[in-house]
């Protein structure tokens, strides 16, 4: 089925004929002819008009023969007449026919679009445009809320790790690894016998770790006991999706030789530790620690409560995707879970790590990003949603806490990159989505944690 627009005369601008036809989905193939007169008079005018102007020896401005102008700049006056006339004619397709169009327009056989005296020019593009579809009555859609209670062990382990963060390493002489020490050490991997990678002066808590990206979940337990000037081998099978190729599947060794050993001494609970921190006695501390975790669990509740919307929207709307995803609408998935592991808190070396895993992951991921894409975005134009610039810079101040930088700095760092358009559509999206869940009927559940045999 295509769909024919006839040029008509209007008070502004030349109206094209344009053809639009379907080409797959979320695709369109666009047809425009312009006619030779239209041709005709663009190259008369531009030549005239370089008349004017033009300086030609042994003639006054203005005064050159025509011939003589056409002679000498013709090949530059058609070339960019044919720019001109393709970039007008294609705005004139795109804007008359609302064509949301995504990426640039693959244009056929560009390098055959001439101009020729007497003739018209036809050319043809296809373009990836907004997928059409319709959203669902969402009014009354059942939301389950999640209940979270804090409790005064809640708070007790808030308090333990504040010790620790404000606690002090202390050299260990007498004794070997013990759970949670940090060490220093020079780590050597090997694979076969011949060392492949290695790290000197290694920083390492006595913990479950991650050592040059081999996960080792009991590491606190395979080096308990060693002492400083001694070695140990660590012999570990590296599972088919690691990062590094060459070690995928394979077993490597990883020797740890300690070189020190430190303990951490929690933090004293007294009036100077009280006061470094801004607090007249522990009780304003512990209520403040309350606070913080009332805030953390609210943000991540009310991210269960979208992602449950998210579900729905994704099981209840067909939206088709165009054939090809160009790289930029890919980057833009990538994009958007990067600007959501931010605005969770997660340290950049870490969201770097995920997006190199979604951007290598399975397709079917990136394509369920896209179409959520496609779907809030038009849940936002319809309910009228958008983001100001206070609640911008709010958000930005949030992050710029999170990270220890100044707020305008961080907006300018963010601006420079493009993470500041990302975060503006986050948020509009997160703003379109409560807007959803108002309507929403919400049901309070206990949250279900799961049992260990």
């Amino acid at each position: 089925m295509s769909e024919t627009n006839t040029a008509v005369a209007e008070e502004q601008g030349y109206q094209y004929q344009v053809k639009i036809e379907d080409a797959g989905p979320a695709t369109k193939k666009v047809t425009v002819d312009i006619p030779a007169d239209r041709v005709s008079t663009m190259l008369s005018d531009q030549f005239k008009e370089l008349r004017k102007n033009a300086a030609i020896p042994g003639f006054r401005p203005g005064h050159a023969p025509q011939k003589l102008i056409e002679k000498r700049f013709s090949d530059d006056i058609r070339e960019q007449v044919r720019r001109s006339l393709i970039s007008e004619s294609y705005q004139q397709a795109v804007q008359k026919n609302n064509l949301q169009v995504l990426g640039e327009p693959d244009v056929d056989n560009p390098d055959a679009l001439k101009l020729e005296d007497g003739k018209g020019l036809t050319y043809s593009f296809q373009v990836e445009v907004q997928p059409e579809f319709t959203i669902p009555e969402l009014k009354d859609l059942l939301v389950k809320k999640p209940k979270i209670e804090i409790t005064e062990e809640n708070v007790n382990q808030a308090m333990q790790n504040l010790r620790e963060q404000q606690g002090t390493l202390v050299p260990v002489e007498d004794r070997g690894v013990e759970d949670k020490d940090y060490l220093t050490a020079d780590v050597h991997i090997k694979l076969d016998g011949n060392e492949i990678s290695h790290q000197h002066d290694a920083q390492i808590v006595s913990r479950p770790a991650r050592i040059a990206g081999i996960d080792l979940p009991e590491f606190d337990k395979q080096i308990a006991g060693l002492k400083s000037g001694e070695k140990r081998e660590i012999t570990v099978k590296v599972p088919d999706t690691a990062g590094d190729e060459k070690i995928r599947g394979k077993e490597v060794v990883i020797e740890v030789s300690l070189k020190d050993l430190k303990k951490l001494e929690l933090a004293e609970i007294n009036e100077q530790f009280l006061a470094d921190l801004g607090f007249a006695n522990e009780g304003e501390l512990r209520d403040a620690l309350k606070q913080q975790m009332v805030e953390r669990i609210t943000f991540d509740v009310q991210q269960a409560m979208r992602e449950q919307i998210h579900k729905h929207l994704l099981d209840n709307i067909s939206v088709e995707l165009p054939t090809k995803l160009s790289e930029k609408q890919a980057d833009r998935v990538v994009n958007r879970r990067a600007m959501d592991l931010l605005m969770r808190g997660m340290p950049r070396e870490q969201i770097e790590a995920n997006v190199d895993k979604l951007r290598h992951g399975a397709k079917d991921e990136a394509i369920r990003e896209l179409k959520l894409f496609f779907i809030l975005q038009k849940i936002a134009n319809d309910q009228n949603v958008d983001v100001d610039e206070g609640e911008l810079n709010g958000r930005v101040a949030m992050l710029a806490a999170q990270r220890g930088e100044r707020p305008e700095k961080l907006k300018h760092t963010m601006a420079k990159d493009g993470s500041l358009a990302n975060l503006y559509v986050t948020m509009r999206e997160q703003k379109a989505i409560d807007k959803v869940l108002e309507s929403a009927k919400i049901e309070d559940v206990e949250l279900q944690t799961e049992k260990k045999d």
